[in-house]
C-alpha cells in the first residue's frame, strides 16, 4: 500500500483541515478539528500521532472529535463545528440535498458492512425478510448497502419494515428481538460476530462498488489548501503500516477506541487502507447511488455530485 504525496495525489484532493472555532474562512488556523468514527485509516493516523507531526511545524495542533456515525459528522461540518471529517458513500448525498455546505476532498476504500441475522431466526436469504424490521441507521452507508442487497434479490425497501436506529439503539433493539435482522458497518458488525452466531445474508462488497470519503467545510476548503497537502501525506504514511501489521493495528485501534480487541480484530483483517484522488469514475459512482435514493423518494430533490468535488484555486 503506497502513500499519498503531494507529487503523487495532486493539489486537487484534500484528506484534512484546519479552523479555529467557527471561522471556518480562517486562513490561519490554529486548530484543526477532525470528525472521526470507531474504525478505518482516521484512527490509525490518530493511534500513530502522524497528522500531528506534519502540522506541527506551521503551528497547527489537532483535536479529535468522536461520531457515533456519517450524518452527524456531515452536520457538524456544515455548521463548522469541525473542519474535515470521514464517512460513508451516503451521508454527503443527504447533506447535500439538504444544502450543507460540503465538499468531498478525498477517497478511501469501503468499510467492513453487511446485513445479518441471528442464526435462531431461521432466516437464510435477504429475500426472506420481506414484511421483516431490519434496523438501519438512516442515511448511513448502510442504508444504501442494504437497498442495494435488496434489489439484487428482487425486493424493493418497501418490502421491509425498516426502523431507522443509530448502532447503539439497534445494536440494543437487535439484541432484545425487537427487529429481525440488522445492517451496520465495523466495529458494529464485528462485535455483533463476536456477540452472538449470525447468518450473513449479505456483504457490501456482494452488491455494491463504493467509497468512502473525507469531506470538508467547504469554505474552509477553499482557504486552506497548505493544510491540505500536509494532511493527505501523512494519512498517505499512516496507509503503509496496515498490510503487514495488522495485528498491531487491531491493538492500536482497540487502544483508541475501547472496542473489544477480538472485534477489532475481525474488523480490521478484513479491511482496506488507502487514500486516493476522486476520479471520474468515482464521482460517477456516486452519482448513481444518489440518483437511486432521488427515485426511492428518500431525497428532496435530485443532486449533482459534480457540484461539490473541491478543487484547489
Amino acid at each position: 500500500m503506497t502513500g499519498v504525496t503531494r507529487r503523487g495525489f495532486g493539489i486537487s484532493v484534500l484528506a484534512l483541515t484546519a479552523a479555529l472555532g467557527f471561522a471556518a474562512k480562517a486562513a490561519k488556523a490554529t486548530v484543526l478539528k477532525i470528525g472521526y468514527q470507531k474504525t478505518n485509516l482516521p484512527v490509525i493516523a490518530k493511534q500513530l500521532g502522524v497528522i500531528e507531526k506534519a502540522l506541527a511545524p506551521v503551528g497547527v495542533t489537532v483535536k479529535w472529535v468522536e461520531f457515533p456515525a456519517g450524518p452527524p459528522i456531515v452536520e457538524a461540518l456544515n455548521v463548522g463545528a469541525i473542519d474535515v471529517g470521514w464517512t460513508g458513500d451516503a451521508p454527503p448525498i443527504f447533506g447535500q440535498a439538504a444544502g450543507a455546505a460540503i465538499v468531498y476532498v478525498a477517497a478511501l476504500p469501503p468499510n467492513g458492512e453487511g446485513v445479518f441475522t441471528k442464526a435462531e431466526s431461521g432466516i437464510k436469504t435477504i429475500a426472506d425478510l420481506k414484511g421483516r424490521k431490519v434496523a438501519v441507521a438512516k442515511g448511513t452507508s448502510a442504508h444504501n448497502s442494504l437497498i442495494a442487497a435488496l434489489e439484487a434479490n428482487g425486493l424493493q425497501l418497501t418490502d421491509i419494515e425498516p426502523v431507522y436506529l443509530g448502532p447503539a439503539d439497534a445494536a440494543a433493539a437487535f439484541a432484545a428481538d425487537q427487529v429481525v435482522a440488522w445492517a451496520v458497518w465495523d466495529p458494529f458488525f464485528a462485535i455483533a460476530e463476536t456477540k452472538y452466531k449470525l447468518t450473513v445474508l449479505s456483504r457490501s462488497a456482494d452488491v455494491l462498488k463504493v467509497n468512502t470519503y473525507f469531506l470538508a467545510n467547504r469554505d474552509f476548503a477553499a482557504d486552506n489548501a497548505n493544510l491540505i497537502d500536509l494532511t493527505v501525506a501523512a494519512l498517505g504514511d499512516a496507509a503503509k503500516c496496515p498490510d503487514a501489521n495488522r495485528d498491531k493495528v487491531a491493538a492500536a485501534v482497540a487502544e483508541v477506541t475501547k472496542v473489544p480487541l477480538d472485534a477489532n480484530t475481525l474488523a480490521v483483517n478484513r479491511a482496506k487502507f488507502g487514500i486516493y484522488p476522486i476520479t471520474p469514475e468515482i464521482v460517477a459512482g456516486q452519482q448513481a447511488t444518489a440518483d437511486r435514493f432521488f427515485k426511492l423518494g428518500l431525497l428532496p430533490k435530485p443532486v449533482t455530485i459534480a457540484d461539490v468535488i473541491w478543487k484547489a484555486s
